[in-house]
């Protein structure tokens, strides 16, 4: 084919997402494209959580060789290539290496940059061009409407012009109030920050794995970790940080749960729902996905045959009563208490290769129920939202052996604790450094608490249709805030009278609710402020489309969306 003729295709972001949409055009059986990848930092593959930007050396990964969709070679293979001083450092014999077991995060990147490395040669003897732009920080994007052409502007570059763009920006941590105020980090990244000496009580918002890094980091820097005889992990402060100590403050008031032995490695299920199916249902139900369907269907139903005692037990239960059953332990036992007794469930599991089968479903029921989520009903996200996903993201969170160790160890020392905080906490910045931590405690009453040292470690925000980066694209309409229909009019209208920030009233008299990101289609395209969808850009920057996708599911989200853009592109 004719250059002139050939498709230009940007990436815009060489992490994870943008290593899978690469991965997808080359192994596509075609070459009519060029691709030009815009990378940020100077290395392709490793994105944010797998560089020095999200991890330090003590940091693992919550997902093991076995359990990685297939890029080009397995970890397995890799990791009898990889450098000796890479090995050296992580103490890594390629001989014993155990592709059942969860590896450091920074050698994770460096796997991911040297697959990212082979697709570039294998694309270059497939006659595919590829430029590679590092240090190029994507400004703006504007769409020609006339030509159906993409704009990328970069810093201190000139702008280009493209026949696609997918936006692969990975995460994003708005910073409000770091730098600002002494003592305060808006998130636990860079980790590198946290490397420090602290002589005092430190509050960590949150208990999710961005907290669990957060703590590997600061317990180093004032103690140390040993193992005894018996096989048990102590903790020992340094004399100058006597009175270190970590205060969790959980909305919840849970810890998350350990990681297993997936029977399903990749979270797919022959006996889920197909596209067909959940169509068929939207037909008969107002264009509608129910999401008490979807929990019995890809939920439920599956227990009949694999675990028909279980299946006995829940048959019954509406989403909200199986929520409340196995809240109820939880609940109810010292969550430190429950870490232990899941540590124990979990090392049987992986020694045995034997699935902690409800748990892998759940898992498997947030994976499959992530990308039709744009179809449900505003009160079923909102059910979702509130009672569905607090058990999901704390029972699919895959905490890895070791850090439940750290964890354990660290609580044992009198250095860690859990505080529960309920919904409506507050953090008040104070000028002269620090926050007030203020709460309504366990015997209801309330708390107001001094900290000099804040982290702010809830994850990942879902960003607003407002901090979207691009703003071309939001003043020329070509985006549009991400909402969901009532399906009860009576149901929106109460809600509008309590909340005319969140919910809207349109001309037809239908009821929405506003979630956080933009509005985006199955093909991952955005959609324009006329409900139009763009065949020429493409997003998989998970902040600012999580109110449609409720649950990205790191690596497992990126090979199931690059996909679908990558099919989208080529049939164009």
């Amino acid at each position: 084919m004719d250059i002139k003729n050939k498709k230009r295709i940007a990436i815009l972001g060489g992490g994870p997402s943008g290593l899978f949409v690469y991965k997808r055009l080359i192994e596509s059986g075609t070459n009519d494209f060029e691709i030009d990848i815009f990378e940020r930092k100077a290395e392709l593959g490793s994105g944010m959580p797998y560089s020095s930007e999200g991890a330090n050396d003590e940091h693992i990964t919550n997902v093991s060789d076995n359990e990685v969709p297939n890029i080009v070679t397995p970890m397995s293979d890799w990791i009898h290539t990889a450098p000796a001083a890479l090995l050296e450092r992580f103490k890594i014999d390629p001989n014993k290496f155990n592709e059942y077991k969860v590896v450091p995060r920074l050698l994770f990147g460096q796997y991911l940059s040297a697959q990212f490395e082979i697709l570039r040669k294998t694309a270059s003897e497939l006659g595919i061009i590829t430029r590679t732009h590092f240090q190029s920080t994507v400004t703006d994007i504007s769409y020609n409407l006339e030509d159906k052409t993409v704009t990328v502007e970069i810093l201190n570059r000139d702008s280009e012009e493209f026949d696609f763009a997918i936006i692969c920006t990975g995460h994003k941590w708005p910073i409000r109030h770091e730098g600002k105020i002494p003592g305060y980090y808006d998130a636990p990244y860079p980790p590198q920050k946290l490397v420090q000496k602290l002589n005092h009580a430190i509050a960590v918002k949150g208990s999710s794995l961005t907290a669990i890094d957060a703590i590997r980091t600061l317990a180093r820097h004032n103690g140390s970790f040993e193992k005894g005889t018996d096989g048990n992990l102590s903790f020992q402060l340094l004399p100058e940080s006597r009175a270190f100590k970590i205060m969790m403050h959980s909305r919840s008031g849970m810890l998350p749960a350990v990681r297993f032995h997936l029977e399903d490695s990749h979270l797919s299920n022959k006996s889920l729902l197909t596209q067909e199916e959940i169509e068929n249902h939207r037909k008969n139900n107002n264009g509608f996905l129910s999401l008490d369907f979807i929990f019995e269907k890809d939920f439920k139903d599956i227990f009949r045959d694999r675990d028909p005692d279980f299946y006995q037990r829940i048959k019954d239960l509406s989403i909200e009563d199986f929520v409340a059953e196995m809240m109820e332990l939880r609940e109810n036992l010292d969550p430190f208490q429950l870490l232990k007794a899941e540590y124990v469930q979990a090392e049987k599991s992986i020694k045995r290769h034997e699935s902690v089968y409800w748990k892998e479903m759940l898992a498997v029921l947030s994976f499959a129920m992530n990308h039709p989520a744009k179809y449900l009903s505003a009160e079923d996200m909102q059910r979702l939202q509130k009672v569905l996903m607090p058990l999901i993201s704390i029972v699919i969170a895959f905490v890895p052996q070791k850090s439940c160790e750290e964890l354990l160890a660290l609580h044992q020392a009198g250095v860690l604790d859990l505080v529960p905080v309920g919904a409506d906490s507050t953090v008040e910045p104070q000028n002269k450094g620090g926050i007030l931590y203020n709460f309504t405690d366990s015997n209801n009453k309330s708390q107001s608490v001094y900290y000099k040292t804040f982290i702010d470690c809830v994850g990942q925000p879902h960003l607003s249709y407002n901090d979207f980066p691009f703003k071309s694209l939001l003043s020329q309409k070509a985006i549009s805030p991400a909402r969901l229909k009532f399906k009860s009019t009576q149901a929106g209208h109460d809600a509008f009278t309590k909340d005319q920030e969140t919910i809207q009233k349109d001309a037809h008299g239908d009821y929405f609710m506003n979630v956080s990101g933009i509005a985006i289609n199955d093909n991952f395209q955005i959609i324009d402020q006329y409900g139009a969808y763009n065949k020429n850009l493409y997003i998989m920057a998970v902040p600012y489309i999580g109110g449609l996708n409720p649950d990205y599911s790191g690596l497992d989200f990126c090979e199931a969306a690059s996909l679908r853009i990558v099919e989208d592109i080529l049939r164009d």
